[in-house]
């Protein structure tokens, strides 16, 4: 399904579906007419004698210069080739991907003064799965993701690296001759109108939210199994305790964790008053309040980024009146903030994961079962090392969610001096997703353990099919094998979608 970029926002979806996905793009007659537009304002200003920024003067502390007609093609050439400065380890395609349609997105918009032909050039590339090589250091989040955004217009202009469409590192004139896309002039404006934005730290942020989404309701999965696994009681997730504090987040996490429990033959046998258990430890009874929080914040965090998706970012921009005017829109400080507050939610989920796991292997608090689930402990370590595993990750989260937002350092001769680090905050958030999707893997392998080691009890029967779907790569109780692959296959379990998907084969779609 082709993904039309036009004058109005892209959805969260478009932008995950072009980005992993290669759905292509098409400009809409409406964006292209916005774009020619705004153009012809760009095309009189440089006619005026008058300096205008960014039409014709130099950027940044080297505004006050006036650039003449013949040297201003030059001006947009080194603006780009200056700029891409990035240092580091290739950033994911994913990430150039969604950078690439986001800044296309604002092209659109007609509020840029660039060319048809400079947007349809962006369009091309993403068409074609010609990737430009974007290095992971030189963004500071203000005046946009200048480094990263600069090597995609480097690209355009047939310059620099490029991933073809089969993951071949190429020089970019190659690979765009290759594809039949004729390299651009840029003119006035133009470079910096390809640099000037938040689309980098908004792709991460966009792709982040999708991938957290799964993994909230996954972790109400892996959650529900460790209360079946240490017998413990659906009772604290009934709809009116829950009523008593209105989070919305709380109140949908309590519903997966019935939903997931109902009819569990695990917590029937002991649900009577023979059971002397008064209540569960924290891990087991809040686990609503815990993951219905992290529900909350990424709320928040989608919202920020539903605005950011409608914005029209870039320096000066063009006024739908047609004034050419400077501002300070290009500042990453909304998608910054909740950026870190993502990563502070992620690490204490992952945080309750792991203490849920641990209950399970000390013969004090697991109810009986075996130390460490091992079948002849002290021959075998059973999952011991497993937990090791997840505390690393879980303490590696804690250091991730350190805000990067609150540092600023400052740039262009004290120019800029006040950056949002918004790229920074979103590279550690694709980290501490990574370590989350793995602990809760940990989780959900060791209590499928744990209810298989229940038998003849019978958990619920949406636990049970996700047991089964992990039986399926992963062998049940027994000695010790090698963990390390088993533990890889509940990881991409978890990642692949495949145990929600077998938890609501029975308990219907989750929240």
């Amino acid at each position: 399904m082709t993904v039309v970029v036009n004058v109005n926002a892209l959805s969260a979806d478009d932008v995950v579906a072009v980005a992993r996905h290669n759905e292509p793009i098409t400009l809409a007659p409406e964006a292209l007419k916005e774009i020619a537009r705004s153009r012809e304002v760009i095309e009189a200003l440089a006619e005026d004698v008058k300096p205008h920024y960014g039409v014709s003067t130099g950027f940044g502390a080297l505004a006050t210069r006036h650039i003449p007609h013949a040297l201003r093609a030059q001006l947009q050439r080194s603006l780009v080739r200056s700029h891409a400065a990035g240092s580091g380890p290739e950033v994911e395609r994913e990430v150039v991907r969604a950078l690439m349609l986001l800044r296309l997105s604002t092209l659109a918009t007609g509020r840029t003064g660039v060319r048809v032909e400079t947007a349809e050039a962006y369009a091309s590339l993403l068409n074609a799965g010609i990737t430009p090589v974007v290095r992971e250091y030189g963004s500071l989040g203000c005046s946009g993701d200048l480094a990263p955004l600069a090597h995609c217009a480097l690209a355009i202009m047939g310059e620099g690296e490029v991933r073809d469409a089969q993951g071949v590192l190429r020089p970019a004139g190659e690979a765009l001759a290759a594809a039949g896309i004729t390299p651009v002039v840029l003119q006035e404006k133009e470079g910096l109108a390809l640099i000037n934005g938040t689309d980098g730290m908004l792709g991460m942020l966009v792709l982040a939210a999708h991938d957290l989404r799964l993994l909230l309701r996954t972790a109400d999965i892996s959650a529900a199994m460790s209360v079946e696994g240490q017998l413990g009681t659906d009772a604290v997730f009934a709809a009116d305790l829950q009523a008593l504090r209105p989070h919305p987040g709380q109140s949908d996490s309590a519903g997966n964790l019935r939903a997931l429990l109902a009819e569990s033959g695990i917590i029937a046998s002991h649900r009577g008053p023979e059971c002397t258990r008064v209540q569960d430890a924290y891990s087991l009874r809040c686990t609503p309040q815990v993951h219905g929080t992290v529900r909350d914040t990424l709320g928040h965090a989608e919202l920020v980024a539903s605005r950011e998706l409608a914005s029209a970012v870039d320096n000066p921009v063009v006024t739908i009146d047609g004034r050419v005017e400077s501002n300070g829109n290009f500042h990453g400080a909304p998608v910054a903030a909740v950026l870190d507050f993502l990563a502070i939610s992620v690490a204490d989920l992952a945080s309750i994961s792991e203490r849920r796991t641990d209950r399970f292997l000390d013969v004090a608090r697991n109810h009986g079962l075996n130390a460490f689930l091992a079948d002849d402990p002290g021959v075998d370590s059973g999952h011991m090392i497993a937990q090791y595993t997840q505390a690393a990750i879980v303490s590696e989260l804690k250091r991730l969610a350190a805000p990067a937002s609150v540092d600023s350092i400052p740039s262009s001769a004290m120019q800029e001096d006040h950056v949002s680090m918004g790229w920074s905050a979103a590279r550690k958030l694709r980290k501490a997703i990574d370590g989350l999707t793995r602990v809760i893997a940990v989780e959900l392998y060791t209590a499928a353990r744990a209810l298989d080691l229940r038998a003849p009890l019978t958990p619920a029967p949406a636990t049970a099919a996700v047991v089964a779907g992990l039986r399926e790569t992963v062998e049940g109780p027994g000695t010790d094998r090698w963990l390390a692959p088993e533990i890889e296959e509940a990881v991409q379990y978890v990642a692949s979608g495949r145990a929600l998907a077998a938890a609501e084969s029975k308990a219907g779609r989750l929240n």
